[in-house]
């Protein structure tokens, strides 16, 4: 993946591919802005002060937790799903000259099947489940893929080291440049076009970048309100990106707001089953990812860690932190079960997947300082038709909220 960073440390170099045929792929329209600006005006959410009705003066707000943050970007998610249903949007590669049409649409299958080529070298599985969805979802869904690879791989990525703040400010200048229709190369061509024909929204994509940003500078977290709010930068804000894009199932009964929520709680396990997993490999480059107030009720401190000593200590820190691990899992379930029919399967394949690893870790004995817990390839097989077979139910009635509007 060292190609796909070379604009964010030599940004010249790619020049080339800021072509008008690129730009022309994408609509000029500012309807789709327009939208969004409607939508977030309408959400009047709390400042965090309130005006005293006596002459005793301003009062603050208790401090807000990182998961009621993190709602309020869910609940603008959902309200831009209904804002969608009142609002047609355009047609993305409409006009009279048909021979400019069928131009445009051989570069956006270009770009479309270069992102499907990175999902399938990199996230085999999930590749393989995206295939039975709709053509135009999955097309869409590897463009946000190969979105936030590129942005992982900024900062965990080869050229990690140089990688600065002020690369992160042009990775993000670059990804207002696409929502605004002026994409930089081909992959966001791609990513370009879906934000264009689904109501997705910039807010989660620039909170990734805000996770990379801490992966820069902060290396500890004191405890789980810290950590929460860094997995949901970097691992579930690709929900929030994918939930519309999915699509919701007609019949379902959930609403829009449970199923986000859902979707938010597949990102945050997925994060969790990765810090659990790679405990040593981070210790090795200076990372501890796991609550500092939690470590030290548990007896043990950041030189235990560096130490990588398997004690009794350790596994009953271990078994809590898995434990809440599989809730977070426990809570994306009911959400799957909500997703458009085809879409199903490739959520639940990795949401299978990722809990065995959970597994693997209890099966090392819980040494995650020396051993790296995997699902080994005859088990991933086996997992795939478990995940088809839930894919094909509908489990509405999981969730005991008032049906969408």
């Amino acid at each position: 993946m060292a190609g796909v960073l070379l604009w964010v440390i030599c940004p010249t170099e790619n020049a080339s591919f800021a072509t008008s045929s690129l730009s022309s792929l994408v609509p000029k329209s500012g309807a789709q802005v327009r939208r969004y600006s409607k939508v977030c005006s309408r959400l009047k959410f709390s400042t965090g002060v309130f005006a005293a009705a006596s002459l005793s003066g301003v009062v603050a707000n208790p401090p807000r937790s990182s998961e009621e943050k993190v709602y309020e970007v869910v609940l603008k998610q959902a309200a831009l799903v209904k804002e969608q249903k009142k609002e047609r949007i355009p047609d993305v590669i409409a006009g009279n000259d048909q021979a400019e049409s069928t131009t445009r649409g051989d570069l956006l299958n270009g770009a479309y099947n270069r992102c499907g080529d990175v999902c399938a070298e990199y996230a085999k599985t999930f590749y393989l489940g995206t295939l039975l969805m709709t053509p135009e979802r999955r097309r869409a869904v590897w463009a946000i893929y190969v979105w936030c690879r590129r942005t992982d791989e900024l900062v965990d990525g080869p050229n990690a080291s140089h990688i600065t703040p002020k690369a992160l400010d042009r990775w993000e200048q670059r990804l207002n440049d696409l929502f605004e229709g002026r994409p930089y190369d081909m992959y966001d061509a791609a990513l370009s076009i879906t934000v264009s024909k689904y109501p997705v929204d910039i807010q989660p994509f620039k909170d990734m970048i805000k996770g990379m940003r801490m992966d820069l500078k902060k290396s500890r977290y004191k405890d789980f309100d810290e950590l929460y709010l860094y997995c949901y930068y970097v691992a579930g804000t690709v929900g929030l990106m994918s939930v519309p894009v999915m699509g919701i199932a007609p019949e379902s009964k959930a609403s829009t707001e449970s199923v986000y929520n859902a979707a938010l709680a597949l990102g945050i396990a997925n994060q969790l089953t990765n810090i659990l997993r790679d405990v040593g490999e981070d210790a090795r480059r200076g990372r501890i990812y796991l609550p500092q107030d939690e470590l030290a009720k548990a007896g043990l401190s950041d030189e235990d860690i560096f130490k990588g000593k398997v004690t009794d200590k350790w596994r009953s820190f271990m078994k809590g932190q898995i434990k809440r691990a599989r809730m977070f899992f426990d809570e994306a379930e009911k959400g799957v079960a909500e997703l458009n029919a085809a879409s199903r399967w490739p959520v639940w394949a990795s949401l299978l997947l990722y809990k065995q690893i959970l597994d693997a870790i209890e099966v090392n004995d819980y040494d995650n300082f020396t051993k790296r817990a995997y699902v080994g390839k005859a088990k991933k097989f086996a997992s795939l038709p478990v995940a088809y077979g839930r894919a094909l139910m509908l489990g509405s009635s999981k969730f005991a909220e008032p049906a969408r509007s």
